[in-house]
């Protein structure tokens, strides 16, 4: 008997010895150095000039303040707090530190209790011979039942990490729906205040165009005009008039939207947004610091590195499948012939039993499962890469359409000063007759076109401003 246990404690130690071997055989890659060679980060920007300046995630974590709208900022901090995708975004960090604490608990040893009772009753010449004498036989029993899988070779520790990774994926798109949600509500925002300011071109320009109109009219009345100067001045009036219902229905539509992003029904809103305001403009000396320093801001960026972390974790918990499984049950049990009698027993059972098992012939299963993993690794490489990527277009994109924008709209306040004298100087002459009314009405329409353009390009530059902000990461703080 002692030979036979010394050849299975013997066998046992070789089994582990060359599970230890084959562990360190299928050792994954390192992640993050997986995550380093995924992409080669630039070391500047293209559109950034020489001096970025350092990033500072704490400006950006409230970056819309720097516009000094108060209606801007309290549309944004309402938002936080009652948008949908927010609080949806909160719901699933809850569900997966759940999740990471159905696997945690799978390291330690589960316990369960059970009580038991049976009754007998035997009838005939038998009853006299029961215990009792009654004719009825009764039995009780406690039991106190435990069984741990012991992790020997890490296995559940790393799917253990797979769901912490999982968890910090999570929370690192609560904060990325932070900053699209903030990015959104101000570029809704300045759409808002785009069409007001349009709105109020066009009134302003009613008045000029009807003045026209009525001198025209005089001067048919009066045989001094024609009929096709009038009507070619009442066109141009309706023309105008023509496009104030679609800005109209763009301030509706965008006010909606707003009060949609903040999780309010429509017309919640309109009292706060009732007061004119000009369009919201940043500073210009955006701190955009170094690419690597955007990456590091990013949830999107970092979210992705988790998804990377997980699906490594993953892949080397499903290679250690392979590896063998220790696992110890455990009983102890107590019986008696009445109830109350379960605290001072009849009778106390008690069982250990431990086993080490390792898979022989599994199809293939493992295997396949191992190679499942291995590609959605290499997928969560690829959408970090992706994510990298993306990311740093959106900030070189931001970086040029501000530079093309300003300099749009520097030439644009120029030529529209030059069109406001022109116009002046054409109604001026109109009156004395020194020019013809086609003269004063081309006027009147260069004037408004590019009042009109500089509107919308002031808006581009600062919804560009916006973009550059949502690039750098910015709009979020820590839970």
């Amino acid at each position: 008997m002692a030979d036979t246990v010394t050849v299975l404690h013997r066998r046992s130690r070789l089994l582990l010895a060359g599970s230890a071997l084959a562990l360190g055989a299928c050792a994954s890659v390192d992640p993050r150095t997986s995550l380093e060679r995924a992409v080669d980060v630039p070391g500047r920007w293209q559109q950034g000039g020489a001096s970025p300046g350092s990033l500072d995630p704490v400006a950006l974590a409230a970056w819309w303040e720097r516009f000094d709208d108060p209606a801007l900022n309290e549309l944004i901090a309402g938002a936080l707090r009652t948008n949908p995708d927010v609080r949806t975004a909160l719901s699933k960090i809850a569900q997966y530190r759940a999740l990471r604490g159905v696997q945690r608990g799978a390291l330690f040893p589960a316990l369960t209790a059970g009580v038991a009772g049976s009754g007998t009753q035997v009838r005939g010449r038998n009853a006299a011979a029961t215990t009792n004498g009654s004719g009825t036989t009764e039995s009780y029993s406690a039991t106190l039942d435990a069984s741990w899988e012991i992790d020997l070779f890490g296995a559940q520790r790393q799917t253990l990490a797979a769901a912490s990774a999982d968890l910090a994926q999570t929370a690192e798109s609560f904060y990325g729906v932070e900053v699209t949600l903030a990015a959104e509500i101000a570029t809704a925002y300045v759409n808002l205040r785009s069409a007001e300011a349009q709105l109020a071109v066009v009134q302003r320009s009613l008045g000029t165009r009807l003045e026209t109109v009525q001198l025209t009219q005089w001067r048919e009345q009066a045989g001094t005009g024609n009929a096709l100067d009038t009507q070619q001045a009442v066109s141009l009036l309706e023309q105008a008039r023509a496009a104030i219902p679609t800005l109209q229905l763009s301030i509706a539509q965008t006010t909606n939207q707003l009060a949609s992003l903040a999780g309010r029904t429509p017309g919640a809103l309109d009292a706060l947004l009732a007061a004119p305001h000009a369009i919201p403009a940043a500073p210009a000396d955006i701190a955009f610091g170094i690419p690597a320093e955007t990456l590091r801001q990013r949830p999107d960026v970092r979210a992705a590195e988790r998804g990377v972390a997980a699906a490594f974790a993953r892949t080397e918990a499903a290679r250690r499948q392979r590896l063998p499984a220790l696992s110890l049950t455990g009983s102890l049990g107590v019986e008696a012939l009445r109830a109350r009698r379960l605290f001072t027993p009849d009778a106390t059972i008690a069982s250990l039993l431990g086993s080490l098992t390792a898979p022989l012939f599994e199809a293939g299963r493992i295997s396949a499962t191992i190679t499942i993993q291995d590609e959605l690794q290499k997928q969560s490489l690829i959408a970090y890469e992706t994510t990298v990527l993306t990311a740093l277009s959106e900030v070189e994109n931001a970086l040029v359409a501000i530079r093309r924008h300003t300099e749009r709209l520097a030439a644009l306040d120029r030529a529209t000063a030059a069109a406001r004298e022109a116009a002046t100087l054409a109604a001026l002459q109109f009156q004395a007759g020194q020019v013809d009314l086609l003269v004063s009405l081309e006027a009147q329409r260069t004037l408004l076109d590019l009042e009109q353009q500089s509107v919308v390009t002031a808006a581009d530059r600062t919804a560009d401003q916006i973009q550059l902000y949502k690039a750098l990461g910015g709009g979020w703080s820590h839970l």
